[in-house]
Parts: C-alpha cells; structure tokens; sequence
C-alpha cells in the first residue's frame, strides 16, 4: 500500500502531514501527486469527499518550497467557485505548509478590498480566490497574473453550474502559457471536457470512481410525501422534516438540510428554532462575517442543524456529519451527489434522507438514473390520520331500527325512547311534492319516500302491535 512518504514529497510537508495524523493516501492522491510532482498537468475526476484538495495542495507546496513572490505577482493560484470552499483550501494551506515560509491570501466576497490590497502588495506565494472578486482586484490594477506558475480549477462543474465558465477563461488567457494547470471536477460535462482540452496540455487522467456516484458509505433513502391540503404543502412538509430528525433520534448528531431557494432556507431554520431545534441558516446573502460564525458554529458542534442552500453543498468540510436531509429534490441531479457527499467522509458511516412530493418525482427520477441506481423508500414518519368513518347506509340502519322494536329490551320502560324526526307537539312540515299532497302530507321530513311505516307509528302505537 502506497503512503506519503512515497510520494517524493517535500521533507517539511510530509512532517507536516504526519503531524496532520494522516499516512496513507487516498485514491485520487496517490494518483494525481505523482504526476504533478513531474512538473505535468492533471484531470483530477473524484467524487466529493475523497481527498481531492490534498491532491493538489500538496504538491503544490513540494513545487512552491524554493522561490520568493514578488509584490502583486502570486506565484500560484487557485480558483474556488465559493467562499465556503476558498476558506477551506485556505485552511488545508495552513495545516500543511506550517514548517514552509510561504505566503497566502485568500480574496473573497464580503472582506475589505483594502485588507486583502494590503496583504498583495507584500507578495504572496498562493492566491486563494473565488473569479469575481480576483477579476475585481484585476480590474482595479492591483494584481498581476504574469508570474503565476501553477493554477488549480477546484469543483469545476460546479463553476459550470454558477456560470464562472466565462471568467474561467478570461483567467487562463491573463496567466502565463506555460503556467502547469490541475483541473479537479467530480462530473465531466460536455463544456468541461472542451475547457480542458483547450487549456490542459496532455493531462494525466486521474479518475478514481465512476462520474456522479455517491460514496459506498452513506445511506440513501427517500420518503414520499404527498400533502393533504395544497395551501398547507409547505408546513406539512416542514412537519415531515421535524418528525425525520425525532425519528433518527441520537443518531442525528448533527444534520445539515438543504433547501432549493434560499428564502425557503430562511423559513425552515426559523420553523425549526420555533419548535425548540437548536438551527441556523447560511446562504448567498448572509453577510460573510454571520456565514463564517455560523460555519465555525456547526464545526465545533455549538450547533447541531445547519440550514443551506447549495452554497455550502461544495465547500463544507465537517469529517463528523452524521445526516443530510434533502427538504427538496435538487433541480440539478448532479447536485445531489455533492450534497449528500458532506456525509461519510473520509470512509465514515452517513446517512442521506430526501423528502420527495408529486411534482418533485421527476426530479428524482433524474438522480436515480445520474447515480444508476435506485434509492429506496421509506415510510413516512408521520403517522397517518384516524381513517375517515365509512358513509352511514340508510338501509342497515333502518334494519337496526326494525331490530330494535321487535326486540323485548326495545319495550323496556327504563329504555330512552327513540327520537323520530317528527315530533308530536309540533306539526309536520307539508312538502310540495304530489305524493305528500295525495297522503294528506302527513310525512316525515327528511326521511323521503322510502321511510318504513312502523317509523310514523307513535311509541305507544309501537308497543301495543
């Protein structure tokens, strides 16, 4: 079996990985370190939570070690499509370059342009950047991409997804031709497999699993749930959800459930901490510093459901999450490959429920045949209503009334009497129709035509026959 001290590292890195705790690789590291060592460009293709940020932070400290940044020229870059990731990246940085004298900055939305000027101006020997806000410092002629000799695409796809394509290339032409290139995705879409081939020279093909699978290690399910009312879809949805989490119990350390939109991320946390659930919301239009709080806050385990929107489907890297709750289908299949990957990491036991109604099924169907293979069902944890009571029979009944007048209890005089629908102290009320008029209208209402003569008879009448 392969370890890291195989892999021709550089001796403070590998220090540092062991005092990381880690020494043997994964797939994709063992697979894609190598060759990036050799100086050559590499397609990494790995499922989420396989080890992918290793793969290409590693090497690229070994190929860093020697060399000084100038002011404004970062000698490497690597390109996240979310601050999430980034800030991840950055911190996978800082454990295993700890023993290196190198130089990052991280530069993303909702931190101070002059901050991270600051920090450029002094060089830095890793930019760490999402594409807008690296094109924005560009733009402002605070950096210059010229030196730049090793860049990483990280979850290209989903840079594809977000629509970063365009600024992806616009990047590439502003960094030199001969920069090495490592290009890690977990799907290969057909605009993907263009971008690689236009600006990867002969790349090493590291594929470690099959495209869009979801770890072997997680436990798939999905509950049907068609609502009762249509105004109430919502809320009942939101019901089944409580019931899923009280239903795992202590299992559910911890759960993060993702949402479609973020408005809905916003309803469900608050839903939640209304009925005593210690939740919390994240998404694109929080403020970085309550996004970054509410991170650290379900990392260290002060909090226990973490509500998002597929902003955090990519960059989130918790090793313990027991559960992902899907309150929707993801719209796009590949999605949920990635968000049921923030469970079973790095070969742990997890469990992913998603919560599927009638016009999400299409949806679904989409996933199952991304994932080839069907996701079992489950029962609905809500216990179904009291079954509704069948319709009364006006002919068993008027059986049951026969039974009881011929029967010697029916006589008895401590029985109640039967109310009938006539009462001898008012007067009948007379109908329009012939019939009525032909009997002297001395009918019962609301019996109809069918009623049993016995019923007319009075009490007594009853008991004297």
């Amino acid at each position: 079996m392969t370890k890291f001290s195989d892999l021709n590292l550089n001796s403070k890195v590998l220090k540092a990985i062991v005092e990381a705790g880690y020494e043997t690789p994964t797939p994709i590291q063992a697979g894609a370190i190598p060759p990036a060592l050799e100086g050559r460009d590499v397609l990494g293709i790995a499922q989420t939570g396989t080890g992918k940020t290793a793969s290409f932070t590693l090497p690229m400290l070994s190929l860093l070690a020697r060399g000084r940044a100038r002011a404004r020229m970062p000698r490497s870059l690597v390109l996240c499509p979310t601050r999430e990731l980034a800030a991840q990246v950055a911190e996978n940085f800082d454990t295993y370059s700890k023993y290196l004298k190198l130089t990052k900055a991280l530069l993303i939305g909702g931190v101070s342009f002059k901050e991270q000027e600051a920090i450029i101006d002094k060089g830095v020997d890793v930019l760490i950047a999402t594409p807008g806000r690296l094109l924005d410092h560009f733009e402002r002629g605070k950096l210059i991409l010229s030196d730049v000799k090793v860049m990483v695409v990280d979850e290209a796809d989903r840079m594809l997804d977000m629509g970063f394509i365009p600024d992806i290339e616009r990047i590439f032409g502003l960094t030199p031709f001969t920069r090495q290139t490592f290009f890690f995705s977990a799907t290969m879409a057909p605009e993907i497999e263009r971008i690689t081939n236009t600006f990867l020279s002969a790349p090493e093909r590291v594929e470690v699993a099959r495209q869009a699978t979801a770890s072997e290690t997680i436990e798939q399910n999905v509950v049907m749930f068609k609502y009762k009312r249509r105004d109430r879809a919502d809320s009942e949805k939101r019901k089944v959800l409580r019931a899923l989490i009280d239903s795992e119990g202590d299992k559910c350390t911890n759960a993060i459930i993702f949402c479609n939109r973020k408005t809905d991320v916003d309803i469900c946390a608050k839903s939640l901490k209304k009925y005593g659930y210690d939740a919390a919301a994240i998404h694109g239009d929080l403020d970085q510093s309550q996004r970054t709080r509410t991170l650290e806050s379900f990392r260290n385990g002060e909090l226990r459901l973490l509500v998002a929107s597929d902003v955090a489907a990519r960059g989130l890297d918790v090793p313990s999450v027991s559960h992902v709750i899907n309150f929707d289908v993801p719209g796009h299949p590949e999605d949920y490959v990635h968000r049921i990957g923030r469970t079973g990491r790095a070969g742990r036991e997890g469990k992913a429920i998603t919560i599927c109604n009638p016009r999400d099924e299409k949806a679904l169907n989409a996933v199952e045949a991304l994932i080839q293979k069907e996701i079992p069902r489950i029962d609905n944890p809500i216990k179904s209503e009291e079954p509704a009571k069948p319709r009364k029979s006006a002919k068993p009944n008027t059986e049951v009334e026969a039974e009881g007048a011929k029967s010697p209890k029916a006589s008895k005089p401590d029985d109640k009497p039967v109310k009938h629908a006539r009462s001898d102290d008012k007067p009948a009320k007379r109908s329009n129709r012939k019939s009525d008029k032909q009997s002297g209208g001395n009918q019962v209402v609301g019996m109809g035509d069918h009623m049993p003569q016995f019923i007319a008879l009075s009490f007594d009448e009853r008991r004297a026959g």
